[in-house]
């Protein structure tokens, strides 16, 4: 599938330009900040409060933003059009998402830094950060997909929200009572907590290896999935 750098960043402009002009979803981008400020002296359980400002950022401002510039589209009726133009699918996706990946990735590297976290590896830690960017966005992109108005949008990330977000906290609280939910350690979010939660004076490689493979393939399938979805639906109009 062809990729035109040109028209993916024609749409980054538009996208830019929108988000610039909505108050409510720009606002977001402080809240990652502000709760970095609030729980930067959490002191021995660091890793964890840095773990729960990660997690939460990637659905209330990734997912989030992601969601609500596409359900904006789909409100104006904008992205029929879109899909009428000669951008391929990869050109409107990632077009779309360059926006929320460069403003994730600005917001919460400043938001790490508050933290005053040292990482076992700041190689893993970016491209545990860049995975889950872009997988956050893929979910966005699926939500936005199914919602009609900014509204449905809004209410679409609860169930992203639950399943990511609190995955450590079911993790932690179930699993030794419902050993089935021992399948939420699988979760990305909980993965993330693991790679954080590593010792920077003892550690190998294959700590750092199977957190990043595991959210390397949710990456993956949510990229699919939300492209698969993105197709259906210009077969649909």
């Amino acid at each position: 599938m062809s990729i035109s750098l040109k028209r993916a960043q024609a749409i980054f402009v538009k996208d830019y330009k929108e988000f610039s002009r909505n108050y409510a979803i720009s606002i977001m981008l402080i809240f990652p900040i502000v709760l970095a400020f609030l729980l930067r002296g959490a002191g021995p359980s660091l890793p964890g409060a840095l773990g729960y400002v990660l997690n939460f950022s990637f659905v209330i401002l990734t997912s989030f933003a992601q969601a609500c510039l596409i359900a904006e589209e789909k409100e104006r009726n904008t992205l029929r059009s879109l899909m009428m133009t000669p951008a391929t699918t990869m050109d409107v996706l990632i077009g779309k998402s360059a926006l929320v990946f460069a403003m994730s990735a600005v917001v919460l590297g400043i938001a790490t830094y508050i933290m005053g976290y040292v990482p076992a590896s700041i190689w893993a830690l970016v491209a545990a950060i860049i995975l889950s960017i872009i997988l956050y966005t893929a979910a966005g992109t699926i939500c936005g997909l199914f919602s009609k108005t900014l509204l449905d949008a809004s209410l679409s990330i609860i169930p992203v929200s639950i399943v990511f977000t609190g995955a450590p906290y079911g993790g932690m609280l179930l699993a030794d009572d419902y050993p089935i939910f021992k399948v939420l350690e699988y979760a990305p979010s909980i993965q993330l907590v693991y790679l954080l939660n590593i010792s920077n004076t003892d550690f190998t490689t294959g700590d750092l290896l199977k957190p990043l493979l595991i959210i390397l393939a949710w990456t993956v399938v949510l990229t699919i999935v939300s492209v698969a979805l993105y197709q259906r639906r210009l077969k649909d109009e």
